[in-house]
């Protein structure tokens, strides 16, 4: 879809006329999914009551954009560019949880990763060609990312922890002069949520008796929710209500492939027996802060959860590949798996000692 419209818009000269606020900086943030979508409204907080900065949106078109991506930015009330409207204008500062886009834009740009950092699995599979190729880590961090035609395509590479740095040196040396080992926001907005775990779970309406047993999945069919679509029934068929209060976290691209109102249709038995599903763009933080209990796969929210020091549960995956020193890597290696020949009550009164996996901790 080629988007040919032209809105009004705090950018540029044309517009200045209806301007109440001028000779901002202008940063521009783009969105081609919910997933970069939710870790850049982590860093949006730094730059708010500064009224020297003006950020609008953009979600780039690239052929393959996703539906739910316009739906999230207008959810949030910025000015939304046509992406037209955005390659003709001019920015002092992008923002970008993905290199889609990168390439129209000439501005500063800072990329960070979205979910656990850029050193995770994400699995990726070649493009079907005659010439057969191998299964690689697609890891965020080749040449093939990162460049275009020998150019960095990022002025500015935010790396979560220094096993990135030492696999960027191994993938992408030519990126490590613009790399910076900046933590993890979402580790630290999580870690300053900890104090406040009463008042989560209060609003999850636990009872002074009742432990709370969040239950979270990655997308993917190696997934635990892609594996067994009955997962939430089945944990809520074994735990008490009265004595568990169980909390559904799913990955933002669960929603958006597949649809809000699919997604609530699939557990509508589950959120009749008294589930309690966080919506994909914000809660996962909170509800990890209130957790006694996490069950979850390889996805990056157990390894926050393990990083929060919530007593984590595996369900098995097999099949997925792991990259080596990765949180998710780690977990698997040190975290306690789910027995289905156990009653999970039982599981859950066994807390071990949580698992801390490098990176975790910024």
């Amino acid at each position: 879809m080629c988007d040919t419209a032209w809105v009004r818009s705090p950018v540029g000269r044309a517009d200045r006329h209806y301007a109440t606020r001028r000779g901002t900086k202008t940063v521009l943030v783009l969105v081609p999914h919910p997933v970069a979508g939710t870790r850049l409204l982590d860093l949006l907080p730094l730059l708010e009551a500064d009224h020297r900065i003006q950020v609008v949106f953009a979600d780039p078109e690239s052929g393959d954009n996703w539906q739910a991506g316009q739906a999230f930015l207008r959810a949030h009330g910025g000015v939304v560019l046509p992406w037209a409207q955005a390659r003709r204008s001019e920015f002092d500062l992008v923002l970008a949880g993905s290199t889609r886009g990168l390439d129209a834009l000439a501005a500063p740009t800072l990329l960070v990763p979205h979910g656990g950092g850029f050193g995770q699995y994400r699995p990726w599979r070649p493009p079907d060609t005659a010439v057969p190729r191998p299964r690689r880590h697609g890891t965020g961090l080749s040449p093939d990312q990162l460049l275009r035609e020998g150019r960095l395509r990022a002025d500015a590479l935010a790396l979560v922890h220094e096993r990135e740095r030492a696999l960027l040196a191994e993938e992408c040396p030519q990126a490590l002069p613009a790399a910076v080992v900046t933590g993890d926001i979402a580790l630290d907005r999580l870690t300053a949520s900890l104090p406040h775990r009463d008042h989560y779970r209060r609003a999850l309406g636990v009872g002074a008796d009742q432990e709370v047993v969040v239950v979270t999945s990655t997308w993917s069919p190696r997934s635990a929710f892609g594996r067994d679509p009955g997962l939430f029934d089945g944990v809520l068929a074994e735990l008490p209500p009265d004595r568990f209060r169980v909390v559904g976290a799913l990955h933002p691209n669960i929603w958006a492939h597949h649809g809000a109102w699919q997604v609530r249709a699939w557990l509508a038995d589950a959120l009749r027996a008294g589930l309690v599903l966080l919506p994909p763009e914000e809660g996962w933080r909170a509800a990890l802060a209130a957790a006694d209990h996490v069950l979850g796969d390889y996805g990056s929210v157990t390894a926050y959860a393990a990083a929060a020091g919530a007593a984590v549960l595996l369900e098995d995956t097999p099949g997925q590949p792991l990259l080596d020193g990765t949180p998710a890597a780690v977990l698997a290696r040190e975290a306690p798996r789910r027995r289905h020949d156990r009653p999970l009550a039982r599981s859950c009164r066994r807390r071990g000692k949580p698992v801390t996996a490098p990176g975790c901790r910024a």
